[in-house]
C-alpha cells in the first residue's frame, strides 16, 4: 500500500515523534512518503472554481504536486498539533486545496494523528474529530484509525510507551 503521511507541525517535537513511529512501523510492508506541510508553497484557495473539482488548481504553487500525491495514495495519515482547537493552518491549506481534485479523492483510506496539550477529553480534540468526520463522509473516506494524544513538553510523547506502542501497531 502506498501511504502518504502529511506532517502539520513545523516542530520537532511529539508530532513529529508520532509520525516517526507509526512511519518506522507502517514501512515494513508498505512505501510510505512523509511530507512537511510547512515546507509547502500555497496560497489559500480562490474560490475560483476553474478546476472543477477534477482538473487540479490554476496557482503556479505547490498545490497541484501535494495534492497528485494524494490523489496516487492508497492511504493518506493526517498528523497535527493542535492549534487554536483545530488543525494547523498549514493542513488546513492542503485539505482546502484538496478541491481541486476532490472528485478524485474519494473512497482513500485515511489515518489521522493529533496532538494537544490539554487532556484528550478536551473539546478541541472532539472539534478535530468532528472536522474530518464531515470530510470523511462528504468524500466517503475509510477511516481506519484516529488517535488522539496529550503531550505538552517536547519529549511526552516519546516518554510514553504506551502510545508508541499503539502508534506502531495502527495497521
Amino acid at each position: 500500500m502506498k501511504i502518504l503521511v502529511l506532517n502539520g507541525s513545523p516542530r520537532k517535537g511529539n508530532t513529529l515523534t508520532a509520525i516517526t513511529a507509526f512511519a518506522d512501523a507502517a514501512q515494513i510492508n508498505n512505501e510510505v512518503e512523509v511530507v512537511d506541510t510547512y515546507k509547502l508553497n500555497i496560497g489559500p484557495c480562490m474560490g475560483c472554481d476553474a478546476c472543477g473539482c477534477t482538473n487540479g488548481c490554476v496557482a503556479t504553487d505547490d498545490t497541484n504536486m501535494i495534492i497528485d500525491k494524494m490523489v496516487a495514495a492508497d492511504m493518506i495519515v493526517f498528523a497535527s498539533p493542535v492549534y487554536w482547537w483545530g488543525i494547523t493552518a498549514q493542513m488546513k491549506l492542503v485539505i482546502d486545496k484538496a478541491y481541486c481534485k476532490g472528485a478524485h479523492l474519494t473512497n482513500k483510506k485515511v489515518g489521522i494523528i493529533i496532538i494537544g496539550g490539554a487532556s484528550v477529553d478536551s473539546e478541541q480534540y472532539q472539534l478535530i474529530r468532528g472536522q474530518f468526520g464531515c470530510i470523511a463522509e462528504y468524500l466517503n473516506w475509510d477511516i481506519l484509525f484516529h488517535r488522539d494524544y496529550s503531550a505538552s513538553a517536547r519529549d511526552d510523547l516519546a516518554k510514553n510507551t504506551k502510545a508508541i506502542e499503539e502508534l506502531k501497531s495502527l495497521l
